[in-house]
């Protein structure tokens, strides 16, 4: 695990911080031809969004506030990538909980528009689809872009997904309460900052935090993390 460790050293997150094995038996697994079919869902406490299939071993929670450039980081240049691949297999199931306590440090809304318009996608069967195009074109930190007509420029991009209840649902920010209680959530939980990674419960240290930001390492941190519990 040196790489890690190394890797550990070189990444910092929002906040407070600066395919291969992943050790799930797959023989029960429900796999996914694309990203489309993928499985998603809100869990019974009203703020997690499951995103996978649900005889997966391995479940790998990430806590995400939409306006942190280090979220984007990972969802766009491997780490992200190598998780879907994981989901698609069937060996891993990824749940969401949608932070938004940025809004509050750099001002604006952004955060908390984003995670209301991303639980209105939920409700299409879209939440996939829609998340990864929002982080695709992420705005700049400080510019607070995640407006209601950016938002619904960026829900086009999604087959599907426009309408007028989902258009209603992010002009009036519908899920106001959901992105209240989210961010609550993120409170509550064992994480400092975002991005950050649990993996059936155990978070992932700060020791092998760099890994996950990587392709190759990502599935590395995933088993090693798991493994201990």
């Amino acid at each position: 695990m040196a790489a890690l460790v190394a890797a550990g050293a070189l990444a910092t997150g929002c906040g407070q911080r600066a395919d291969e094995d992943t050790g799930t038996d797959r023989s029960d697994a429900e796999m996914y031809e694309s990203v489309e079919e993928i499985t998603e869902s809100l869990a019974p406490d009203g703020v997690t969004i499951r995103v996978g299939s649900t005889r997966a071993e391995t479940t790998v929670h990430l806590y995400e506030d939409m306006r942190c450039p280090v979220c984007g980081e990972f969802e766009t240049e491997g780490g992200g990538d190598a998780l879907r691949e994981m989901v698609l297999s069937g060996g891993v199931r990824t749940e969401y909980t949608l932070a938004s306590f940025l809004d509050d440090r750099l001002t604006g809304k952004g955060s908390k528009k984003a995670a209301n318009a991303l639980r209105a996608a939920l409700d299409e069967g879209k939440f996939v689809e829609y998340h990864d195009v929002l982080f695709d074109h992420q705005p700049e930190e400080l510019v607070d872009g995640y407006t209601d007509e950016f938002l619904l420029k960026m829900a086009a991009k999604v087959r599907g997904l426009r309408g007028p209840e989902f258009d209603a649902a992010v002009k009036g920010m519908k899920y106001r309460a959901f992105v209240t209680a989210s961010q609550k959530a993120f409170d509550d939980s064992q994480a400092n900052g975002t991005p950050a990674m649990e993996v059936n419960g155990t978070l992932v240290s700060d020791e092998y935090f760099g890994g996950i930001f990587d392709k190759d390492t990502l599935p590395l941190v995933i088993a090693f993390t798991g493994a201990g519990t």
